[in-house]
């Protein structure tokens, strides 16, 4: 298990030598969507930072102070994090969330977490704050996308 500014350094990483960048919105989601496919396809978490269900969807509180001063701008990288090098298979799912979500919105990567029976969805509650997601909804949410996809470890 990671901190998600490990994982998030890799992200923006990835959109650098594309030429792409990213927002902090869409920042957030990549690392939750790279940590959902890492416990629906290898039962582990990715990173070891909670995650929340606030009202625009899952969030790394972590993750969301380290980045939050950038708004809706791109996030100059790298941010501070420690230094912890990403095993061979979690580089590739991180590559693989990139090349096939890299090019969302943050709204649109927004809209596809907190769709209906998503993990958000299932623990999401108005008016309440802070109420963290487990890694068992997510790691169950992530595997029924895996079998429904057809998706296997590398």
């Amino acid at each position: 298990m990671h901190d998600s500014r490990v994982v998030a350094n890799r992200f923006l990483e990835l959109a650098r030598n594309k030429g792409d960048s990213l927002t902090p919105m869409q920042l957030l989601k990549l690392v939750y969507i790279a940590h959902g496919w890492m416990l629906g396809l290898y039962g582990r978490p990715l990173i070891r930072d909670k995650v929340e269900a606030w009202q625009y969807g899952p969030v790394i509180p972590k993750l969301y102070n380290h980045v939050r001063n950038f708004r809706s701008q791109p996030v100059v990288g790298p941010i501070s994090a420690p230094n912890e090098s990403l095993a061979p298979h979690e580089g590739s799912i991180v590559k693989q969330v990139y090349d096939i979500y890299g090019s969302m919105t943050g709204p649109a990567l927004s809209r596809l977490t907190h769709a209906s029976r998503t993990p958000w969805d299932l623990t999401f509650m108005p008016d309440e704050y802070g109420i963290e997601i487990s890694n068992d909804i997510i790691e169950d949410h992530y595997r029924r996308l895996a079998e429904k996809t057809g998706s296997t470890p590398d």
